[in-house]
This record gives C-alpha cells, sequence and structure tokens, in this order.
C-alpha cells in the first residue's frame, strides 16, 4: 500500500510563492506516475500537472501554464509542485495522486493524500 502526505499549502498573497511537497511512504513512488489536483468550494476536482515516473514528461492545465513546475526527487520518495504568480484563483485543496497512468483523469489513479489547503489572498 501506499501512503501520500501532502504538506507546503498556506496562506499566500496574490503573487506569491508556494511550493508543495508529496511525501509516500510504503512503498516506492519510482513506478509511478504522480499527479497534482486541486479542488475548490464548489466545484469539481480538476488535473493541475502531472509527471511520469521517470520524471521525463510532465502536462500541466493551460491555467497553471508558465507558473507551475512539477519535478520528483525519486531517491526522497517526493514530488514536488512550485507554484508562482499565484492568483485569487488557484485557492482550493491540492491533492496528490499516484497511479499507472498519464494525464488528468481522475479515476485512472490508485492513491491519493488527504490533500493540503492552498488560500491566495490578500
Amino acid at each position: 500500500q501506499l501512503q501520500l502526505v501532502e504538506s507546503g499549502g498556506g496562506l499566500v498573497q496574490p503573487g506569491g510563492s508556494l511550493r508543495l511537497s508529496c511525501t509516500a511512504s510504503g512503498r516506492t513512488v519510482q513506478s509511478y506516475t504522480i499527479g497534482w489536483f486541486r479542488q475548490a468550494p464548489g466545484k469539481e476536482r480538476e488535473g493541475v500537472s502531472c509527471i511520469s515516473s521517470s520524471g521525463g514528461s510532465t502536462k500541466y492545465a493551460d491555467s497553471v501554464k508558465g507558473r507551475f513546475t512539477i519535478s520528483r526527487d525519486n531517491a526522497k520518495n517526493t514530488v514536488y509542485l512550485q507554484m508562482n504568480s499565484l492568483k485569487p484563483e488557484d485557492t482550493g485543496v491540492y491533492y496528490c495522486t499516484a497511479g499507472h497512468t498519464y494525464g488528468f483523469t481522475k479515476n485512472e489513479y490508485e492513491y491519493w493524500g488527504q490533500g493540503t489547503q492552498v488560500t491566495v489572498s490578500s
């Protein structure tokens, strides 16, 4: 069983930055695609970014391209999401997920973390 724990969320002003971490335990993540999804109040959970098992391929939602960067350190069993130039519309609970898939189809991912809150507000 793979456990995922997100960290790094918080309150930040518009234009600010945060780095989210997703740390795995129970087994290695190196064979899994890792995705980041977010859910704003009253909205469906949406894909933000994902990274292939090797780290050689990455994908971003149009809304975050050029502002967010996903990376992974398989030796540390950790995936990061660097978020720059944050906007109020980036507010939500951010979840990391692992699966033998690629992309933003939620039900193709097998394991989910509990989420970390990101609030962008002045």
